[in-house]
């Protein structure tokens, strides 16, 4: 049996500024799945939370500061994402797996009968980026896509910094020297999350950072091809 491939989308990527942008980056994603699907390939998707798991746990942060309560509400927005793309796979005809899992064992298990796989957030402390590596590990992938909204790993923040350089190439040591080890905040990002690069460097787990704005970038490294981005090797 063909090993499934996993992706992380990050949130945002399903709320661009502009909705007709939405409109283009949904249809070229349903395409990409006929495309998947029509090459007898399996795929397990892992949504982010994006904007509106930021807005929640802004609002809930009013009422408490249990770290784990407010990622609770972060984890609902991730699993209302990942029903989007569910129900927009479903009704193109995919074969798609017809809960959302809660956990990476179940969603695993879905690929004996189903071609995708769709999932959000699972546990406290675990942002959708270690839940598609965990998801890797499970499903015995050597690799995992993290689709975001930038387009490489830089060594500073390129939001922040002008003269902050993209890295092509690296190390998972190199990585963590750059990310540290602590667990992130609820609703703070990073463009990889310190746990998800910890479970991959544990189970030798590439990570491949793209922009998932452009479908084509994630079609390319899905098909194993070149691709504009970083790669992280474990």
């Amino acid at each position: 049996m063909t090993l499934p491939q996993v992706i992380a989308l990050g949130g945002s990527l399903l709320r661009p500024e502009e909705s007709e942008n939405r409109k283009i980056w949904f249809g070229k994603l349903r395409q990409l799945a006929i495309h998947i699907e029509g090459n007898s390939r399996k795929l397990g998707i892992v949504v982010g939370g994006g904007l509106p798991a930021r807005e929640g746990i802004e609002l809930a942060k009013d009422f408490t500061s249990d770290l784990d309560r407010l990622d609770e509400v972060g984890i609902a927005a991730t699993r209302l994402n990942a029903t989007i793309i569910q129900q927009i796979l479903l009704d193109i005809g995919c074969n798609v797996a017809p809960a959302i899992p809660h956990d990476t064992q179940s969603a695993a298990q879905y690929f004996e009968q189903h071609n995708f796989v769709v999932m959000g957030g699972t546990l406290p402390g675990h942002t959708t980026d270690a839940v598609a590596v965990a998801l890797a590990r499970d499903c015995r992938a050597k690799d995992c896509i993290i689709a975001t909204n930038v387009s490489h790993i830089y060594d500073k923040d390129p939001k922040e910094s002008d003269d902050a350089k993209p890295f092509f190439d690296m190390t998972i040591d190199e990585l963590i020297s750059i990310i540290g080890t602590e667990r992130l905040s609820p609703g703070q990002s990073a463009v990889v999350d310190p746990i998800a690069v910890s479970i991959a460097a544990d189970h030798k787990i590439n990570i491949a950072v793209l922009d998932g704005r452009d479908i084509d970038l994630i079609e390319s490294a899905l098909d194993g091809n070149e691709f504009h981005g970083t790669v992280v090797r474990s």
